[in-house]
């Protein structure tokens, strides 16, 4: 199993990092891609990814919910770090519209100026788009054409957002909400192929069922393939290895 988004590097797994990481390779993880939020987090996920190497990996970008009024010199510090170090994507970055609305132009001007990096440095782009999964479609749509790809990441919406993700060539990124009664995928799930999905976690965030509400952590990607292999009526081997592939692709493929 691929985790294509977890935080690992988050000071929630501060006292027991090792742990957890042990716990994600003995349940069949094998690679954990680790999202960016902001220069203050930076450090703790290059050095994350120094000390577990060829297990975690780093992406680099500016989180929606961090682009405030210097967002430009996050940019800056983006664009630096990408000339010392290598990356595996470009993100996470998109729109959040649940948090707070006092920045959403600067966020998709922050957007774009992350979709253009990531052209530039042939990665792929991590959205993130809470309450926005629309208004980030729509900036994406703008870029169609140009080779652009990577990973809604944490998708919910409806059946006709997934068609246009899945027409721009991006992935849905899947992880504890196909588990929730609630969340919206049981009735999209089965609409979409297996080539369209990757796995992820978003660890320590959003825990499968049965641990909802608790620290969540790549090893819980094993609810998360049961979930999608009932609601998909898929092998849960089928669903290992299409994932796996699809993230590699992304990923790992130049």
């Amino acid at each position: 199993m691929i985790d294509s988004h977890a935080h690992i590097y988050s000071k929630e797994f501060d006292t027991d990092r090792d742990e957890m990481l042990v716990r994600a390779k003995a349940q069949g993880v094998t690679k954990i891609f680790m999202p960016a939020i902001d220069s203050e987090t930076h450090p703790a996920m290059l050095d994350a990814a120094s000390k577990y190497p060829d297990f975690c990996l780093s992406m680099i970008g500016l989180h929606p919910c961090s682009v405030k009024e210097n967002f430009l010199e996050e940019i800056d510090v983006i664009k630096e770090l990408l000339k010392q170090h290598k990356f595996y994507g470009i993100g996470e970055t998109g729109i959040d519209l649940y948090w707070d609305k006092t920045f959403v132009s600067q966020q998709k001007e922050a957007l774009i100026i992350q979709a253009e990096l990531a052209l530039e440095y042939n990665l792929p782009l991590i959205l993130h788009t809470r309450n926005a999964t629309q208004e980030t479609i729509d900036v994406i749509k703008t870029y169609q054409g140009t080779g652009l790809k990577g990973i809604f990441h944490c998708f919910g919406g409806t059946v006709e957002e997934a068609v246009q993700i899945i027409d721009l060539g991006f992935l849905l990124g899947i992880g504890g909400v196909a588990s929730f009664k609630n969340g919206g995928l049981q009735q999209v799930l089965p609409h979409c192929s297996l080539e369209n999905i990757v796995l992820e976690t978003d660890a320590p965030y959003l825990a499968p069922t049965p641990y909802r509400g608790k620290r969540n952590e790549p090893a819980y990607l094993t609810q998360i393939v049961e979930c999608i292999a009932s609601i998909m009526q898929k092998e849960k081997t089928e669903v290992l290895d299409a994932t796996s592939k699809n993230a590699e692709q992304l990923f790992l493929t130049k």
